[in-house]
């Protein structure tokens, strides 16, 4: 079963990549998204064509991801789906006109480096329930940090000057945390239907929600490639820690595997500092600017 959830994990992370360049080019077309219009700015995002494509790619990739995560520990399933950005270059550079560099190849080779030793030592090993207490501590934790850097960025001149990077990271911690919560969905709706009405689902409807405005707006304001980048190490490292801190994920069998397979964890997050550089991006789309505050 863990062998189908890392094929599942897999494709998850091909259809996201996909979706997130949909999503760039229709955002860049859209009107500017505003927290004070949160309607008007989601008709504008879904009357164009091309957000309205990422967004129906992205549903797709979220299935899948559920799927993955039903049968699969969060924490694998994350790492493989961090290792994914290896997946990016093809259709960011065939179909999308953007052009990757050095640093970027350099990027993708280390996260698939730590994508093939995840998938190889593999144990399958993970836990089977989790605390109401820990799931609270870190539901809390990670809201706390992505308001803080949202605050961050209004308050602090150097923060302000690049809001698109901010606002990915913060997004990607909301994706992170519904993450989490679908994972505790799927320990107990399966067997008991009625548990769907819980607070974990509130959580992730409303994580998700969030993150849709903000990572639209930051497709908007920052390079696509970059927060991309930015949002899925968010996202897999807060999905990680949930995984090991909320489910009690194995990280390895002993001292040598806990080293081995935390270098391989370490391998796939710095791969996206990498790939996070600048990137080079063709007019692919009409020559059209990226909307800026």
């Amino acid at each position: 079963m863990t062998t189908l959830g890392i094929g599942l994990s897999l494709l998850c992370a091909l259809t996201t990549n996909i979706a997130f360049l949909c999503k760039h080019r229709g955002a860049v077309a859209a009107p500017a998204v505003s927290a004070r219009h949160p309607w008007q700015s989601l008709k504008g995002l879904f009357a164009s064509r091309w957000w309205a494509i990422g967004w129906a790619i992205g549903f797709g990739a979220w299935m899948l991801h559920v799927g993955a995560l039903a049968i699969a520990p969060l924490s694998l399933v994350q790492a493989v789906i961090a290792g994914g950005l290896v997946l990016l270059a093809l259709p960011a550079e065939r179909w999308f006109g953007f052009k990757l560099g050095r640093r970027e190849w350099i990027g993708l080779g280390l996260s698939a480096f730590g994508l093939a030793f995840l998938m190889i030592t593999a144990s399958g090993q993970h836990g089977s329930s989790y605390s109401t207490s820990a799931m609270t501590a870190f539901t809390g934790g990670a809201l706390g940090i992505g308001l803080a850097l949202l605050l961050s960025g209004h308050q602090h001149k150097r923060l302000r000057a690049r809001p698109g990077p901010i606002l990915a990271i913060a997004a990607g911690l909301l994706i992170g945390l519904s993450d989490v919560a679908i994972k505790a969905l799927t320990e107990t709706v399966p067997g008991n239907v009625l548990s769907i009405l819980s607070p974990w689902t509130l959580t992730a409807l409303v994580a998700s929600i969030c993150a849709l405005y903000a990572i639209a707006r930051a497709l908007q304001l920052g390079e696509a490639i970059q927060v991309i980048a930015l949002s899925s190490v968010a996202a897999n490292l807060a999905a990680i820690s949930g995984g090991v801190l909320v489910f009690g994920d194995a990280i390895g069998a002993d001292t040598l595997g806990i080293v081995l397979r935390g270098v391989a964890f370490a391998a796939v997050i710095t791969a996206a500092a990498f790939v996070s550089g600048p990137v080079r991006a063709a007019d692919a789309f009409a020559g059209k600017a990226p909307a800026r505050a």
